[in-house]
């Protein structure tokens, strides 16, 4: 009879054990119902049978080894709705559609100096793999308005034009204006080279592929290439993945801001990424509002750009081009963004098909916190400049047909004999630098010649 109540004992002992055991696994481990593709328009991904919030990811099975991610973007009458991050070739009706679960972090660190990556964070460089050994959050919390702190230092980029007309500011966000051909890249290169930065991230967000290549190899050079991070996502890659690698270069950036670092963080482009933003968006069912634009777009847009900035530790810088197609400065992506950057740079076709680089036009362009920046005689000589480039370009027909009499008017006079010299003030050879102190300078010799020569006397 012992025997019989121990063998009992033992057998209830084991059976608590795996039924204890079963307990822990139902609690800890959640089991992911697969769905199916039922439906496919476009880039636009249906899967039903399945469940996940939107900004999840789901991977989708193509063949027995090949799959591909997709994000959800969206949801209706009980259906996700899916972006693909790559290729959809070789997708049919009723591929398994599986809900990953991930915490969306990216990982950085300094041993990424000098390296380019995609959107989604693979290096493609063929230098081998690197370890991070940091993570932070791709789409991060944006700052605090009572915690920034006040834009209050200047930032010397090494371009005259921009130190003498265009003051920067740390912590400053930027919108670099400018249709095609008009030496937009190249003045990305010499910021890149030339800023006076501890980092430098670069995002370039749909453009050429060959545009990648010449911007690492020709346009940044060895010594740029240095102390930057580019991360590349050509024109070729999904909508999904051109909108992560701006999202992912301003996670980068934010790391390395948090870390006590100046960061200049450049984005060409905007635009682009905007119109990733506005495919993924009339793929998931969005109503197109301006020139077929969505409201995501323009709500994303601010929530891209207020990531930037200074906090109590670091500053990014951040200088985002935005192309204006037919040099129209009124379309959607340019008027929402002069609403939300503290200033913006417009580059002239005009300038540039007269031979003048960087083509600033300094009547178009204007940094909001120059005023905090510069003192009085600094920021006089910018208005002496912008009168006399106003006065010129009002009566360059009448200068330029010899219609004029010299001697008319002392405005025009003055105008005309500064104009020359101006231009020069704008040129500057792409592999110079011009410090802060050097540009101010030749703005004052310009403006105040008599102080310069009495400076020069004492």
């Amino acid at each position: 009879m012992e025997s019989a109540s121990s063998m009992i004992t033992a057998r209830d002992e084991r059976l608590a054990q795996r039924l204890g055991a079963a307990e822990i696994s139902a609690d800890t481990l959640k089991p992911t119902v697969a769905g199916r593709v039922v439906r496919m328009i476009g880039l636009k991904i249906e899967a039903a049978g399945c469940t996940g919030a939107v900004g999840g990811r789901c991977v989708i099975k193509l063949a027995p080894h090949k799959e591909i991610v997709a994000e959800i973007v969206g949801f209706s009458d009980g259906r996700l709705v899916l972006m693909p991050e790559s290729s959809v070739d070789g997708l049919a009706i009723g591929a398994a559609v599986v809900p990953i679960e991930e915490d969306h972090a990216v990982s950085v660190g300094t041993e990424m100096l000098g390296r380019v990556l995609d959107g989604a964070g693979r290096l493609i460089d063929g230098a081998g793999d690197i370890v991070s050994l940091k993570r932070t959050a791709l789409k991060g919390e944006a700052l605090n308005p009572l915690e920034r702190r006040a834009i209050s230092e200047p930032l010397d980029v090494g371009v005259r034009a921009i130190n003498a007309l265009t003051t920067l500011g740390k912590g400053q966000r930027l919108g670099l204006f400018a249709g095609s051909g008009v030496g937009k890249s190249t003045l990305l290169g010499m910021l890149t080279r030339n800023t006076q930065a501890d980092i430098i991230v670069v995002a370039l967000v749909g453009e050429r592929g060959r545009e990648v290549r010449d911007f690492v190899d020709e346009t940044l050079g060895p010594e740029g290439l240095k102390r930057a991070i580019i991360v590349a996502t050509p024109a070729d890659q999904s909508p999904l993945m051109r909108v992560n690698g701006a999202w992912r270069a301003t996670a980068i950036a934010e790391y390395f801001r948090d870390q006590g670092m100046n960061v200049l963080l450049l984005m060409d482009s905007l635009t682009r990424f905007a119109q990733a933003q506005r495919e993924i968006g009339l793929a998931a069912g969005e109503p197109p509002v301006s020139r077929g634009y969505t409201p995501s777009v323009f709500s994303l847009l601010p929530r891209l750009v207020e990531r930037a900035g200074n906090n109590q530790h670091g500053s990014i810088t951040a200088i985002y081009t935005v192309l204006v197609e037919g040099d129209d400065l009124d379309d959607p992506i340019a008027d929402a963004s002069r609403a939300i950057l503290d200033g913006h740079i417009v580059l002239s076709r005009k300038l540039a098909d007269e031979g003048v680089f960087p083509a600033i036009d300094v009547s178009a362009s204007i940094s909001r916190a120059m005023v905090s920046l510069v003192d009085e005689g600094h920021y006089a000589g910018l208005q002496v400049i912008k009168e006399h480039i106003a006065t010129y370009q009002a009566n360059r027909d009448l200068i330029t047909i010899g219609a004029y009499q010299r001697g008319s008017d002392p405005r025009i006079d003055a105008a005309i004999a500064a104009y020359p010299q101006i231009m020069e003030l704008l040129r500057q050879p792409i592999g110079s630098a011009i410090s802060m102190a050097d540009s101010l300078s030749a703005l004052l010799s310009l403006t105040h010649p008599e102080s310069q020569r009495a400076d020069a006397h004492a």
